[in-house]
């Protein structure tokens, strides 16, 4: 009986054209595309597009401003309840990536009709749960109907004007943290191919669904010159961002890297998401790798959905925060260093 059970689920990745934050459009067309929109220009206004940040910041007086940010994607994962943690997770992350605190969530809703509506209460049902441990309040949402399902939260959040993070402002001798492994698109692409087992599969979920506020709240304790969350657009991509926004290079030792246990195998067989071709198009020559390995190179441009956050922290700094974030059940580890500007923006070593 319970054989029949399991063939008759709805397996919620074989919706979807592309998983998770695999599904974004590649950083190469949005750069063209954002690039040709009229700007906005607003004093209060302390964050807006131009620098590829996390989310938006508005200034609402000496002592508070507001963090505005929205994400969400097709399922990662099977699992309805385990996707809508993994999807809030993810864009609760934008507001923690800022130095901020989460205060108010809406949902952001696509659902197809053949689905039954207690595949969409688990779905909600995960990123409310998200939402009630992150301390904020969910209310309401929107919803259409889509042939592919999509799930997010549109999330308001609070910091001090002065003591936001923001995705550039690393300087040179500043040390790189990462706060998850890397490797969950791999990972992800063998499980939409059903080779990956059970242990790897909870594995990679209770990565994704694993919350950046107790990051943020160890790292607010710390000098953070510059802070992003890894994402869609890849370590490579992210730290590029980082790198160009602060006009530094990111050094980044490839033997350091964090990596999920069973993403090497699968990367040497060539699963490798579609998303990371175009995230190492669009690096193209600003990032130079030393890399010797194949499916490690693949590994740094490999979108990462609910990933950890990158870090720039003052050396004398480092490893003190390095060993207090290495508590927590999940962390990554000091991934490398930043410079003055090079020749190139980012490099693996």
């Amino acid at each position: 009986m319970g054989n029949e059970t399991d063939k008759n689920k709805v397996r919620l990745t074989q919706l979807a054209s592309a998983a998770g934050c695999g599904a974004k459009i590649g950083p190469k067309v949005l750069a063209q595309v954002v690039g040709k929109l009229p700007k906005f220009t607003d004093p209060m206004l302390l964050v807006g597009p131009e620098t590829s940040d996390d989310a938006a910041v508005y200034k609402i007086n000496d002592e508070l401003a507001m963090i505005h940010t929205v994400d969400f994607f097709p399922p990662v994962v099977d699992d309805p309840y385990m996707y809508g943690q993994i999807a809030a997770a993810n864009a609760l992350s934008d507001v923690y990536a800022m130095g901020g605190v989460p205060k108010l969530a809406l949902n952001v809703v696509a659902f197809p009709n053949c689905l039954g509506p207690e595949v969409l209460e688990q779905i909600l049902r995960g990123g409310a749960d998200k939402v009630m441990e992150a301390g904020a309040v969910l209310a309401g949402g929107h919803t259409i109907n889509d042939k592919e399902p999509k799930y997010g939260l549109c999330v308001t959040g609070y910091v001090h004007p002065d003591k936001m993070w923001k995705n550039y402002g690393a300087e040179a001798g500043d040390i790189l943290i990462l706060t998850k492994p890397l490797g969950c698109g791999i990972l992800n692409t063998a499980i939409k191919a059903e080779m990956a087992s059970q242990e790897e599969i909870e594995r990679v979920q209770k990565i994704m669904a694993k919350l950046n506020k107790y990051a943020t709240e160890i790292a607010s304790k710390y000098t953070i010159h510059s802070c992003t969350d890894v994402t869609g657009f890849s370590l490579a991509g992210h730290s590029l961002e980082m790198a160009k926004g602060s006009r530094k290079t990111l050094v980044i030792q490839s033997e350091k890297l964090p990596i999920i246990e069973g993403v090497e195998e699968y990367a040497q067989m060539g699963l490798i998401p579609e998303g990371a071709y175009r995230n190492r198009d669009f690096a193209g020559s600003e990032v130079r790798s030393e890399i010797k390995e194949l499916w490690m190179e693949d590994l740094v441009f490999d979108p990462q959905t609910s990933g950890g956050l990158l870090l720039a922290v003052p050396s004398e700094e480092a490893n003190a925060l390095a060993e207090e974030l290495s508590g927590m059940d999940i962390f990554g580890g000091i991934i490398g260093y930043v410079t003055e500007r090079q020749e190139k923006a980012v490099v693996f070593e």
